[in-house]
């Protein structure tokens, strides 16, 4: 992995989306800090590494998706950051034969109008596509993009999160929607910690 995207994205979500304090998770339970990861993923500059870090993840792990998604709205700001990363790097290296992986967003529920179904933006059945998300506590986010994904007829390859809060319950579960998937995430929040006590320290 170019640990330069990597390094530069956990310096800034450890200092702009990590809040120590009391706390009441989407979960119910109570924590001593809260990792806000949409105050990194929508700066401007936490934006573009996040997309380059995730990509890079992909890349180490040989995984070649034709689209990332996952539930609104955690996932919107990393679907979008990968997307525009991809294409980047295809103009950058024209003759690298890089693939474009293109967005779409899971909805919490089916829309009443229109065309009535769950996933936004990129769709085609049978399509290798990876699910993404910022923070995995319960994994109740991701499993529900897994799930919407493979009833849309996509195929998925991997679920990636920008934080793991290694929550007992948390990745067994993951893991299992994954069928056999990998689950692969840039930090654990015991990273995102030690950065954050790093900074302050200084």
């Amino acid at each position: 992995m170019t640990t330069s995207n990597r390094a530069a994205l956990l310096h800034l979500l450890s200092r702009i989306s990590f809040k120590l304090g009391d706390f009441t998770l989407s979960s119910g339970a109570k924590s001593d800090y809260y990792i806000d990861c949409r105050t990194t993923t929508l700066h401007a500059e936490g934006g573009r590494l996040t997309g380059l870090a995730v990509l890079d993840l992909l890349h180490e792990h040989k995984l070649k998706p034709i689209a990332v998604g996952g539930l609104t709205m955690g996932a919107d700001p990393i679907v979008s950051n990968v997307a525009t990363a991809s294409a980047w790097r295809v103009v950058e290296h024209p003759n690298a034969h890089l693939p474009l992986i293109h967005g779409f967003l899971v909805r919490k529920a089916e829309k009443a109008h229109g065309t009535g179904r769950r996933i936004e933006g990129f769709f085609e059945k049978g399509a290798p596509v990876v699910i993404v998300d910022d923070v995995c506590t319960t994994g109740a986010s991701t499993i529900n993009a897994i799930e919407a994904a493979r009833q849309a007829g996509m195929h998925v390859i991997a679920a990636v999160c920008l934080v793991e809060r290694e929550e007992a319950k948390g990745r067994p579960a993951v893991e299992a929607a994954c069928a056999g998937a990998p689950f692969l995430r840039l930090y654990t929040a015991d990273d995102v910690r030690a950065a954050h006590v790093a900074q302050m320290a200084m």
